[in-house]
């Protein structure tokens, strides 16, 4: 299951998220992980999460992501829920390779039956269909 947090600048998406990890970590059977652009989250989520920079590892597409994203799996069955901060800035803002990146996590985390929740700086009106079905 996938959750997509879509908001413009300033309007409570990264709160929703740290949130969302927290509860997360409360409830959780099993490892949380976040993937941020840059290392701006350390102190606003508990130890128990780990924190990924996706700077520090060069992702900068959609497949690079999916990679890593695969890569975190194989490494750790028992990851349970992944946040994704800052999806296009992590990516890009290619709306169509975007729409199938989502698509893609959304297949991903119900195979490994996985939560993965991401937030986009976006205008939610001008979301595309493929995107409003998880927001």
């Amino acid at each position: 299951m996938i959750h997509v947090i879509m908001g413009l600048k300033g309007s409570g998406k990264t709160k929703k998220l740290i949130e969302s990890i927290n509860e997360a970590v409360a409830s959780a059977h099993g490892d949380v992980v976040c993937i941020e652009y840059g290392k701006k989250l350390t102190y606003d989520v508990t130890y128990k999460v780990r924190l990924v920079d996706s700077k520090e590892y060069g992702i900068s597409s959609p497949e690079m992501l999916k990679g890593f994203l695969s890569g975190l799996h194989a490494g750790n069955f028992d990851i349970t829920n992944v946040f994704i901060d800052n999806l296009y800035k992590t990516i890009g803002q290619d709306q169509a390779a975007n729409e199938a990146f989502v698509e893609w996590v959304a297949k991903f985390a119900q195979e490994n039956n996985m939560e993965i929740t991401m937030t986009i700086s976006a205008d939610p009106e001008n979301a595309s269909d493929a995107l409003k079905k998880y927001l």
